[in-house]
């Protein structure tokens, strides 16, 4: 037992030397991208304004196709329930062709006549973050990356707690004691500091790990516990024809599913594409990003399909979770406070396990 743990210590050791800086990295942007929308509003405030109108997204998709033209859709627009601006987004745009992911957004007046800001994922600070967080800035090549990395930071958080696992007391194990000599009081604090953090830190981890790798994750779930449910893909009636109106589409949506709120809404472009209308029904965990969808024909008008997540088997509900649990937005603002304190364990893990390994090879 003696030789595994002077092993579960080394590899722990030199886990948290060669990645330590990678988990600080994500630790930190983590922390910042739980308030990524307010955060991006106190840095532009060219989007902070104190009009509370009502959105007309019937206005708003007339304005931003006659700012820009060549781009008649798809448009996503954002349902933030806060009142002020209309955040959009244009996928895809040729002038960011070849890009792996670069969408143009555009902010429009809560009325819905002006634009009041253009610009392009990955050309803020925030997305720029966001990036940086979940690709490392290189693509799909990052995705993975960092997915097969986060497995590794897992074996090192739980070697951790091995290693610290005590074969005595507790009481002793848990003491921080001030008045020992630097290399112990390194230690300790390093201890202490990763305990508190380990609990969200695991989870953090773990749905970092299925965000960033879905393919293998939903293999994993359906072996575990169920396939994962495919996602309708309708098309409307016809090719071509006088859409209907946004605000017609939101209303069969909302027939459509009484009781969710509207969260996105997807107008499609000339062709076969159909409305999607992204929804948060009763009991859903992510209010920015939830789970439920309505398509509608954007000729006839007419419901084509319904995914409420409601309905979904286990691997469902496990995925509908994922991205609330790594923000920290399934509790408000406790829990996304505390997910901001559990990114900075990871520099503080770093700090107290170099210093002391430094003063014991001395």
């Amino acid at each position: 037992m003696t030789r595994i743990r002077r092993f579960v210590r080394q590899l722990h050791l030199w886990l948290g030397l060669s990645l330590g800086a990678l988990f600080v990295l994500l630790g930190l942007t983590g922390s910042v991208l739980v308030f990524y929308t307010e955060i991006d509003a106190l840095l532009n405030p060219e989007i902070r304004v104190e009009e509370t109108a009502t959105p007309d997204l019937d206005k708003a998709l007339a304005t931003v196709r006659a700012a820009y033209p060549a781009k008649p859709g798809p448009w996503r627009f954002e349902m933030t329930g806060e009142g002020g601006v209309i955040p959009a987004r244009f996928y895809n745009p040729p002038e960011r062709a070849g890009a792996d992911f670069a969408p143009m957004l555009v902010w429009v007046s809560p009325d819905g006549s002006r634009v009041l800001r253009r610009t392009y994922w990955g050309e803020t600070v925030m997305t720029f973050l966001y990036d940086l967080h979940y690709r490392l800035l290189v693509g799909k090549t990052g995705a993975v990356v960092l997915g097969y990395a986060g497995i590794v930071l897992f074996v090192l958080l739980v070697t951790g707690l091995w290693a610290w696992w005590p074969r005595g007391s507790w009481r002793k194990a848990l003491r921080y004691k001030s008045e020992a000599g630097n290399s112990r009081r390194w230690r300790d604090q390093h201890k202490l500091s990763g305990l508190w953090g380990l609990p969200l830190l695991l989870i953090l981890t773990v749905t970092g790990v299925m965000l960033e790798l879905p393919d293998e994750s939903d293999a994993v779930l359906a072996a575990v516990l169920a396939p994962v449910q495919p996602m309708p893909h309708p098309a409307s009636s016809a090719w071509e024809g006088t859409p209907v109106s946004v605000s017609h589409a939101m209303a069969v949506a909302h027939k459509a599913l009484p009781q969710a709120r509207i969260t996105w809404v997807e107008v499609p472009g000339p062709g076969e594409g159909a409305f999607r209308i992204r929804m948060q029904t009763p009991g859903d965990p992510s209010a920015r990003f939830p789970h439920s969808f309505v398509w509608v024909d954007q000729y006839k008008g007419t419901l084509l399909a319904v995914s409420d997540t409601r309905n979904a088997n286990a691997s469902g509900v496990v995925n509908n979770w994922l991205h609330a649990l790594h923000d920290g937005s399934f509790g408000g603002l406790v829990t996304r406070i505390l997910t901001v304190l559990a990114g900075l364990v990871p520099l503080i893990l770093f700090i107290t396990g170099y210093r002391r390994w430094r003063l014991r090879a001395d």
